[in-house]
Parts: structure tokens; C-alpha cells; sequence
């Protein structure tokens, strides 16, 4: 083991020019690769059970190669079903041990009460501890994977309830598993909307380097500056009860950036250069699947700072327009979603319907509670309870970031209504992929529900990217030291 690691140092500290290895392990679409891609490693394999998902990162990360090889990285992967020996032989990276320098990924959130403390630090002992449970493997697969292939860092994302689940913090129970596999681990809470991305989403980052390169683990500084709303607050204390602020060594509080930073990127500047969508207006958007064969040309206005680097992120350039800028069709709330107020939710959007409703049936002069009254009442006014769904709508503030995207999206979108009242839309799958800093230049595949559903499910790449610096500075200064080191003991 001692002959992997400092082998990987070696190769690490000896070629400026070598892009470390990276596997990324519940990859998605690729938003956690995209970042890594960006800052200097080499995205060298990839994990995804969904089909199309994988496919997206195979098309955007290996574009350029042949067929066969797209095709070979396109296969969707049981991580359950598949042994780290196993992926490096299929992709020909060289012996197991010395493969990969870096593994990253957001292990789904399964189990989480049933993994405990005990069962996690099997892992350091027992290999094949995950074979115990295989309801609660997801995590123990992770450590698997880390505890045969000794990658030299590892990142891990997850949402802020693994640190408060089933009255147990998973994630410091993953960083005590990880010192057993000879790892120093720290994690923090950070919001995306600090860190340049026009969305305030709340994610938990966990990042391990190995003990032999004696790192000084730190997070990125924020960027930006904003205050988060009251709401966040409140989910951030939650997440927070079983974490000691003040005594545990683990947890590293994120700074947000103070008010002498750029207030955080708003809606309106990651949106406002892409043309407006009113062919449901005009009655023109068909029914079914909405195809990606349209170019959406920009608009003639001069993009803000963030829009131009969605257009010229490096290797992931756009000039003319986007091809995925389409939209549900929604006939009933289109009027709706134009008389709402911005930062309005659904409670707001029912007293909209039923004024717009009753000012209908005023003048169709229908009886009240008669079947044609009933009937207009349907066409008009949604269904749902607003005590139980508080939050299905809402439209976005132009001049804020926008709340969290979740895979939710891939089923109706409502959680982001278009803040251009004009439009009467909720927002098209580009503006999403926008939103969660995805670059014009990267594609979707599938139709557009499972485009939105894995846009809703990555990792920012612009907070993956901003993450990947820190790690990538901190694993080259640390190998030249380690070598430096080495080379002074043996002269004495």
C-alpha cells in the first residue's frame, strides 16, 4: 500500500503537466466532473446507474473519441454489482492500486439510520462488509471503493440532513470510518449562492486527503456576498443539532462572503440574455415531448458577467444559441403564473386563480355551483391543498439567486416560475441548467423531463469547480513537499 501511495506522490510532484485521475462515483449527468474537469484532472471513469444520465457524461466528457469509447463510458453501472478491480481493468487504467488519484461523488441518501458508527468502521477491517446489509450498501460501496483503490483525496457532497438523521450524524460517522482507512476527513456546510452560482443551495462537503501528505484541508472562500432568507436559517439549525460548532474537529464552519464582495449572481443575470418563450401564448406549443432541434438564438443585449461565462466556459463553448430552450406545456396557468408577484408561492397563485376565475364566470354569467360553472372552476383553478403544498409555486425574484433545484423538477417545474410575468411560463430546461451553472455548451440527453431531472440532481459545476482548485493546489503543494522531504532524509 505505502508503495501506491508514494508512487501517486511521486507522479504527482515529478509532471506539472499531468492531470490527476479522477473517478467519479454516482456521477449523474456530470456536474461534480464538470468542476473537476475544469480545475486540471483528468475525469478517467464514471458511475451511473441511470442510462441517460450516463450517456450525458459520457457525450460531454468524451466527445472527440470513437464510437466504441463514448459508448464503453456511456454504459450505465451498478455500483452494487460492479468491484473497483473491475472498472479500472474495463477502462485499462493500470493496477487498482495505482489508478486513481482522486474519487468524488454524492453517494444517494438511502439508509441512513440503518448504516451507524459500528457497520461503517467494518469497512477498515472487512473488505466486503457492505455484503452485510445490502439495503444500506450505498455508503459502505463508497468506502469500498476508497478502501481498494486508496485515491490520495477523496471529495463527498450530500444533502444537509445527512448530518442530522435518524439522530445520528452520518457524515461524521463517514469522517471517523475514513480515519481508520488512513485519511484525515473535514466537512462543511456551504451555500452554493456564495460561491458564484445564482442558486442558494445549501449542500454538505466533505474532503479527505491521505495522512501521508500532511494536508492542510480548508473549503473555498466565498466569492459572493448574500443574506440568506430566514427559511434557510431555520433548515441550517436542524441540520446543524448534532454538530458541536465549537469541539468538533471534523466540521469547519463556511465563512460567507462579507458585504464588500459582489452580491450574489441574481435570476435575471444568469437569464436575462436568453429570448423570451411565447409560443404558449400564442397557442403554437404542441402537446408531448418537446425536442432539442430548435436553435434559441441570444438576444442582441449585452450579456452580464455570468451569462458570458456560461457562453465560454473552456471546452464547453456556445456562440449562437442554445438548442434545449423549451418549456411545459401549461395552458391553465398561464395567466396565473403573469398576474403572480415575484417571490409569490402557491397560496398567492390559488387567490390569483380564483380571481381570475370568478372575473370569467361573472362574464359567461354562469350560476354559481351549476355543471358549466363547475366545469370553468376545473380549467382554471388548481386542485391542490395550499396547507399542504405551501411551496409547489413559486416565482422567481429577478434580482436574487434562486432557491434550491431538486430532481422534482423532471415532474412539473412549478418551483421555479419565470420571473417575467410577460412570458407566463415556468422556466425552460436550458434556464434551469443555467441556473444550476451548467454551460451553454454542455448538452442533455433524453427528452426534456429527464433533462430537468438531472440538472435537478447535480452538483453545481461552478461550486464543483470552485472546490476542485482547492484540492487541486492543495495535493501539488503537498507532493513537492512530501518529495522534498523524502529527498532531504536520504541525503542525511
Amino acid at each position: 500500500m505505502q508503495d501506491a501511495i508514494e508512487r501517486k506522490i511521486l507522479r504527482l510532484s515529478a509532471n506539472r503537466r499531468y492531470r490527476p485521475r479522477v473517478l467519479d462515483l454516482f456521477a449523474g449527468c456530470g456536474g461534480l466532473s464538470l468542476g473537476f474537469y475544469s480545475a486540471g484532472f483528468d475525469i478517467a471513469a464514471a458511475m451511473e446507474i441511470d442510462a441517460t444520465a450516463a450517456r450525458t457524461h459520457a457525450e460531454n466528457f468524451y466527445k472527440g473519441n470513437a464510437a466504441e469509447i463514448i459508448s464503453r463510458h456511456a454504459r450505465p453501472r451498478d455500483i452494487t454489482r460492479i468491484e473497483p478491480e473491475e472498472i479500472i481493468e474495463e477502462f485499462d487504467l493500470g493496477l487498482p492500486e495505482h489508478a486513481i488519484d482522486l474519487i468524488i461523488g454524492g453517494p444517494p441518501c438511502q439508509a441512513y439510520a440503518r448504516i451507524g458508527r459500528a457497520k461503517l468502521r467494518e469497512i477498515a477491517d472487512h473488505p466486503h462488509a457492505f455484503k452485510i446489509d445490502p439495503r444500506a450498501d450505498l455508503y459502505l460501496r463508497y468506502l469500498h471503493y476508497i478502501n481498494r483503490l486508496k485515491p490520495l483525496a477523496v471529495l463527498m457532497e450530500n444533502v444537509p440532513d445527512i448530518m442530522n438523521f435518524g439522530g445520528h450524524n452520518v457524515v461524521q460517522e463517514m469522517s471517523e470510518a475514513l480515519d481508520g482507512l488512513g485519511y484525515d476527513a473535514y466537512y462543511s456546510l456551504i451555500n452554493s449562492a456564495h460561491h458564484g452560482v445564482p442558486q442558494m443551495r445549501d449542500r454538505v462537503y466533505m474532503i479527505a486527503y491521505r495522512k501521508e501528505l500532511c494536508a492542510h484541508i480548508k473549503f473555498p472562500k466565498a466569492t459572493h456576498y448574500y443574506q440568506l432568507p430566514v427559511g434557510y436559517k431555520g433548515q441550517r439549525a436542524v441540520a446543524l443539532k448534532l454538530v458541536d460548532l465549537f469541539n468538533d474537529q471534523a466540521y469547519i464552519r463556511a465563512k460567507a462572503g462579507g458585504c464588500n464582495r459582489p452580491h450574489a449572481v441574481s435570476a435575471k443575470q444568469a437569464l436575462g440574455d436568453l429570448p423570451s418563450i411565447l409560443v404558449h401564448r400564442e397557442n403554437k406549443l404542441k402537446r408531448g415531448t418537446q425536442r432539442f432541434d430548435t436553435l434559441a438564438r441570444y438576444r442582441r443585449t449585452r450579456p452580464s458577467e455570468y451569462a458570458r461565462l456560461m457562453r465560454s466556459w473552456d471546452g464547453f463553448e456556445n456562440i449562437h444559441g442554445v438548442l434545449d430552450h423549451v418549456i411545459r406545456r401549461l395552458p391553465r396557468d398561464i395567466h396565473i403564473f403573469e398576474a403572480m408577484e415575484s417571490g409569490s408561492e402557491y397560496p398567492a397563485a390559488l387567490q390569483v386563480a380564483v380571481s381570475l376565475f370568478e372575473i370569467e364566470a361573472k362574464r359567461k354569467r354562469l350560476r354559481a355551483n351549476s355543471q358549466p360553472w363547475l366545469d370553468l372552476n376545473k380549467r382554471m383553478v388548481p386542485p391542490y391543498d395550499p396547507g399542504k403544498f405551501p411551496n409547489r409555486w413559486w416565482k422567481l425574484e429577478e434580482d436574487k439567486p434562486v432557491r434550491t433545484l431538486t430532481a422534482h423538477i423532471g415532474k412539473d417545474t412549478y418551483t421555479h416560475i419565470h420571473y417575467d410575468g410577460a412570458q407566463g411560463r415556468v422556466i425552460s430546461v436550458r434556464e434551469a441548467a443555467r441556473l444550476q451553472s451548467f454551460p451553454d455548451g454542455f448538452t442533455f440527453c433524453g427528452a426534456m423531463n429527464a433533462a430537468y431531472r438531472q440538472i435537478g440532481n447535480a452538483v453545481p459545476p461552478l461550486m464543483a469547480k470552485n472546490l476542485a482548485d482547492v484540492i487541486h493546489d492543495e495535493l501539488r503543494r503537498t507532493a513537492r513537499r512530501s518529495i522534498r522531504q523524502a529527498v532531504s532524509v536520504a541525503a542525511e
